[in-house]
């Protein structure tokens, strides 16, 4: 049974949109005050937080997992498409970043003034972005939404970003004023690794990739009394939030009931090692012979 768990999936983003509103806000104020590029950097890429969370919102309305007619697999991967505007987002604020930096270098600018009460100021904002990134990754992988992660990703790159920010702006208000356009360039190289992470994370289940070994559902398969051999054997989706599996299955059976008895003890076994799970099978009589246990 496929549980349906957009209504948690949306109350944690309009939780965490409001939060990210709020640090967003923060960081452009005390950046615009003490005029630092990479606090105003960091503040951009708050804004990609805001954003992640209403992309996130669109593509929760979408992704029910129940199927349809016009979507028979049921509408999950709009999740994935969700998580994949997140890398884009990313990229965009690492570009941003580094363009800002290298303007900086080339053209110089306004010393940055920076005071005790607006670097507390920058530790709430700390406190708060540490809270919703452990909080979103909580409840992502509780509900199994990809999501969620991804922006629990996006948002823990945040938490080190303003650390590295902190840290440079205590050494600006030490009297070492290069640390703020240095630093700015280490936070576009964390920027980008979160969008990759975030591809990475989910691409493979947008390109059909495979989710299970074969061998490992050849194992099981085999393991149920009746079964001679399986071949042809294919799985897609992601582990944890829904695979489809689909396989040709040789059965020593003499009449189409005993079939269709073996081939729902092989459906249970499977469901139980990794379900969700929606199986596919092409029942074969005992002559039939393949050493094919996957597509090649």
């Amino acid at each position: 049974m496929i549980e349906d768990n957009r209504a948690t999936v949306r109350r944690v983003l309009v939780i965490t949109l409001l939060l990210n509103l709020f640090v967003m806000a923060l960081k452009a104020v005390v950046g615009y005050w003490t005029g630092s590029l990479s606090l105003l950097a960091d503040a951009l890429h708050s804004v990609t937080d805001s954003a992640n969370n209403v992309l996130g919102l669109f593509a929760s309305k979408f992704s029910s997992p129940h199927p349809d007619r016009e979507h028979p697999y049921g509408h999950q991967k709009f999740e994935a498409v969700g998580a994949l505007g997140i890398a884009a987002f990313l990229g965009i604020a690492c570009f941003e970043i580094l363009q800002g930096a290298i303007e900086r270098i080339i053209k110089g600018g306004e010393p940055v003034n920076i005071s005790p009460p607006e670097l507390w100021l920058l530790l709430i904002v700390l406190g708060v972005n540490i809270f919703v990134a452990f909080y979103e990754r909580r409840v992502g992988r509780r509900v199994g939404s990809p999501i969620l992660i991804a922006d629990a990703t996006h948002t823990m790159s945040d938490v080190w970003v303003t650390i590295s920010v902190i840290g440079g702006l205590i050494g600006v208000w030490l009297g070492y004023q290069w640390l703020d356009v240095f630093l700015a360039f280490p936070v576009a190289l964390l920027v980008f690794w979160s969008g990759w992470s975030v591809l990475q994370a989910n691409l493979p289940w947008l390109v059909d990739q495979m989710a299970i070994t074969p061998e490992s559902i050849h194992t099981i398969a085999t393991s149920v009394p009746g079964v001679i051999n399986c071949h042809d054997i294919a799985s897609r989706g992601l582990l944890g939030r829904q695979v489809f599996i689909e396989m040709h299955l040789i059965v020593d059976a003499a009449d189409v009931a005993t079939a269709h008895h073996i081939t729902e003890e092989v459906e249970k076994r499977l469901e139980e090692r990794f379900r969700p799970v929606r199986i596919m099978i092409h029942v074969e009589p005992p002559e039939y012979k393949s050493e094919q246990i996957s597509f090649n």
